[in-house]
Parts: structure tokens; C-alpha cells; sequence
């Protein structure tokens, strides 16, 4: 077993944004194992989350976002349970964050199940006719489907996507880390994406 250093847990805190105290113990508990640590604090904050799915986040604050050039503008409605956390400094600054990753990626919806029917439809119509083309028997075009329809969830589902800043994140890893942080529910709840010349 690794002995757990100061620098150790330094890192482990860059990479996680998790309390000092909570690396320390995640490292231990990993034996100095880098990799371990960072999945036992993102367990933890999938299971905070989790606790606290039933509870109302009705606080919180929209940011906005400008791109440097002013032809794409951001607006997102993030929730929490209460006004002392939608003040705080990595409350807005996720926010900023999730704004500025809408503008980078022009996502469809927050969750998968905002994502219209219509569309799904019209995706999975097209992965079938092109595995069709390609000559692919019946029983794997449903595979190829699938997988397809998963690649196409990662790049326009935002909780789903990599987030720019670390693509080993993804957005919703970066809203459990700061439920884990806060204790308290937080939710994306909506967002407008506005480009110059767009509809």
C-alpha cells in the first residue's frame, strides 16, 4: 500500500473537486491507487445524489454566457434546495461552467427523455437504411442501432456529454461532485442556446 501524500491528495482534489478530508480517506481506501480514488469519490457522489433525488430544488439562479465574438449567447436555469447554495461561489461557477458548455456544444436537451420522439425516430430510421446499405444481416443492424443511438445521446443529451473542460467527466459526473460537495439536490432544469443568424 501506497503511503498517501499531500501532493497525492492535492491531485486527486484537482481532478475531483472534493473535499481535502475526502481524498484523503479515498486515497487510503484505494492504497494510494490514483484511478480507484477517483471512482470511489464519484460513487459516493452518485449515491448523495441519489439520497437527495426526492427532495424539491425549487432555489438557485440562471447564468449566462456570451462567446468571445457575441454571435452565441447562453441562458441556464440551474435549481438547488436552497439560497445559501445557489450563493456560493461553486454553485455560480457551475453554472458558468454548464452555460459555457452548452455554447461549445449546442446540445438538444438536458435529459434523454426531453429529446423529442420525433427525433429519436428519425435517427434510429437513418442508423437502420445506412446499416441496410452497408449489407449487414437483420439480427446485427439492431446492435449497430443501439450503438449508434448511445454515440448519438453522448454528443447532444447534455448531462451526457464530455464536458470541454475534462472530457473524462461528463456533465453529469460534474453535477454529482457538487451535489456530493453541497449535500443538497440540484437539477439543470432548462436552457436557450441563441446563434446570430440561426432559427
Amino acid at each position: 500500500m501506497a503511503e498517501v501524500t499531500m501532493e497525492m491528495i492535492k491531485e486527486l482534489r484537482a481532478r475531483t473537486a472534493a473535499g481535502l478530508m475526502d481524498c484523503k480517506k479515498a486515497l487510503e481506501e484505494a492504497g494510494g491507487d490514483m484511478e480507484k480514488a477517483v471512482d470511489i469519490l464519484r460513487k459516493r457522489g452518485l449515491a448523495i445524489a441519489a439520497k437527495r433525488a426526492g427532495k424539491t430544488a425549487s432555489e438557485g439562479l440562471v447564468s449566462a454566457y456570451i462567446h468571445a465574438n457575441g454571435k452565441i449567447g447562453v441562458l441556464v436555469e440551474v435549481n438547488c434546495e436552497t439560497d445559501f447554495v445557489a450563493r456560493t461561489d461553486e454553485f455560480r461557477e457551475f453554472a458558468h461552467n454548464v452555460a459555457m458548455q452548452i455554447a461549445a456544444t449546442n446540445p438538444l436537451a438536458v435529459r434523454r427523455e426531453d429529446i423529442p420522439e420525433e427525433v429519436l425516430e428519425r435517427e434510429k430510421r437513418l442508423y437502420e437504411e445506412q446499416a441496410r446499405e452497408s449489407g449487414k444481416p437483420e439480427n446485427v443492424i439492431e446492435k449497430i442501432v443501439r450503438g449508434k443511438l448511445e454515440k448519438f445521446y453522448q454528443e447532444t443529451v447534455l448531462l451526457e456529454q464530455p464536458y470541454i473542460k475534462n472530457p473524462d467527466l461528463t456533465i453529469q459526473d460534474l453535477l454529482n461532485e457538487l451535489v456530493a460537495k453541497t449535500g443538497e439536490k440540484i437539477v439543470i432544469r432548462r436552457f436557450a442556446r441563441f446563434q446570430v443568424g440561426e432559427e
